[in-house]
């Protein structure tokens, strides 16, 4: 009997540590299978995790891996997108000539186009603001090459779209070339389905059935409404910038002359191929002129983004993209010489290489002015502000053309206003950069200390006194001396 007893209780007390075990074992199971997937993930290359969760729930840039997709599909719809306006130069004609419209409305169609890219709601934003956006998610340590690299696309738009414009217009006339241009732009959506976001697909849990009533119900879904509402008001005052238009002396100077260069800096690319054709140039010979000016971007932005961030150029970033905007102002004053290829050739290159500096300076003047942190809102505020020019500046050019009956004045127009643009950011934040050296001066300066008159030699510490130290000279004479006293003794 106390032998069955013993074997019952031994029974027991093997099933309680059985059952004491098993939650110790669950741990040890996950952290199996932690080991397994960070294994997968060596084997796979991989230094850093595949979800880029950290611990606090915040999302770290991989900063390569997948972003390099993510930075060739942003060069791609930044080609399809910012160059496609441009291209509007080559149907300007036939637009003009099928709906017998003036100049003035003709030029809506591209100044409606880009403005509605920069300051959001449809048609290319959809494509170009959120892919600059995710860029920036990307990408951190290397966000600087990122950014010229992604710059580029829109020279690449400039070398390509053009001669495929002017191709479909000679095969398929106008019409015919805007369907396939169509065509061709769907692929935004392509490169919209490789730009995943960060963190990895998340696992929901089991939806909780709520027995609440409707009036909790409803009451919940008002306070949301209302909650909801605050967000948004608070999210415009943040997210558009007002404050730093107001207290922010330097983004305000920025943003007024980079709004006034809006209002001439893309006319010339629009009216270029209409003032060619103009002077008997073929329509072929006109295109190419856009696609040099392509070609010349994509040669020199990366360069000139690199060599620009480089440390001996900190702190003239500002003054660099001034001069570079005057020239690209005043090289638009060649094309009233003459509408010659050769002039015409020299103008392209000229105004490209200027392009070049101020496409790739634009936005690091910008971070240089403000916190990084405030950026984003930022650059939100400056789009929406730059597009009110944009949209005016195609529209005003035509009805200086329909008035004079010339395509030069537009260039001389625009001339005038991308110069006086540059003038005022580099006479502005010259006076800035010497205002704050100024008060900083003014910081730094010592108190003035009284002189100290030189001590006496009474007056020093005995240990402090001057002595002098014997040389090997002395030593020597002081040795022929006491030779000479032994023989004088």
């Amino acid at each position: 009997m106390s032998r069955r007893n013993g074997n019952k209780v031994a029974g027991d007390c093997d099933s309680f540590q059985m059952e004491s075990k098993a939650p110790e074992q669950a741990p040890n199971m996950e952290q199996k299978n932690d080991e397994i997937m960070d294994s997968e993930e060596v084997e796979n290359g991989k230094s850093e995790p595949i979800n880029p969760l950290a611990m606090d729930g915040a999302v770290t840039a991989p900063d390569g891996g997948w972003g390099w997709v993510v930075l060739v599909a942003t060069i791609l719809v930044l080609a399809l997108t910012l160059a496609f306006p441009s291209c509007m130069g080559i149907f300007y004609m036939d637009l003009q000539t099928e709906f017998q419209a003036s100049n003035q409305e003709t030029s809506w169609v591209p100044s409606i186009m880009t403005s509605v890219l920069h300051a959001g709601g449809l048609g290319f934003c959809f494509s170009f603001q959120p892919a600059v956006t995710i860029l920036g998610h990307y990408f951190v340590r290397r966000r600087a090459f990122a950014n010229a690299m992604s710059s580029t696309g829109t020279a690449l738009g400039l070398c390509t779209l053009p001669l495929l414009g002017n191709y479909l217009h000679t095969e398929l006339g106008w019409r015919g070339s805007f369907l396939v241009l169509g065509a061709v732009l769907l692929n935004c959506c392509v490169c919209g389905a490789v730009m995943r976001p960060l963190g990895g697909p998340r696992h929901r849990g089991q939806h909780l059935i709520n027995h609440r009533p409707l009036q909790l119900k409803e009451e919940k879904l008002k306070g949301r409404m209302r909650a909801s509402l605050a967000g948004l008001m608070t999210a415009l005052r943040r997210h558009m910038a007002f404050d730093l238009l107001r207290n922010n002396l330097r983004y305000r100077m920025y943003v007024v002359g980079i709004t006034w260069m809006m209002l001439g800096f893309v006319v010339p690319l629009i009216y270029l191929v209409p003032y060619a054709t103009a002077h008997d140039m073929e329509q072929s010979q006109a295109a190419l002129l856009l696609s040099i000016l392509g070609i010349v971007n994509i040669v020199v932005r990366p360069p000139i983004g690199l060599l620009f961030s480089l440390p001996w150029f900190k702190g003239c970033h500002t003054y660099v993209f001034s001069a570079a905007l005057l020239l690209n102002g005043l090289s638009n004053s060649i094309c009233c010489i003459d509408a010659s290829f050769p002039v015409l050739l020299a103008y392209v290159v000229t105004y490209g290489l200027s392009m070049s500096v101020v496409g790739s300076l634009m936005f690091t003047v910008l971070m240089d002015t403000l916190d990084m942190s405030r950026f984003p809102a930022a650059l939100g505020l400056l789009a929406i502000m730059e597009s009110v020019t944009l949209l005016i500046g195609p529209p005003l050019a035509g009805i200086l053309v329909d008035r004079t009956g010339e395509y030069f004045y537009v260039f001389f127009a625009c001339s005038a206003t991308v110069s006086s643009s540059a003038v005022f950011l580099m006479v502005s934040f010259y006076w800035l950069d010497r205002r704050d050296r100024r008060a900083l001066k003014g910081q730094q300066v010592p108190p003035q200390v009284p002189p100290q008159k030189p001590a006496s030699g009474n007056n020093l510490i005995p240990q402090c006194q001057y002595r002098s130290v014997p040389t090997e000279g002395d030593k020597d004479k002081a040795s022929d001396s006491e030779t000479g006293d032994i023989t004088h003794l």
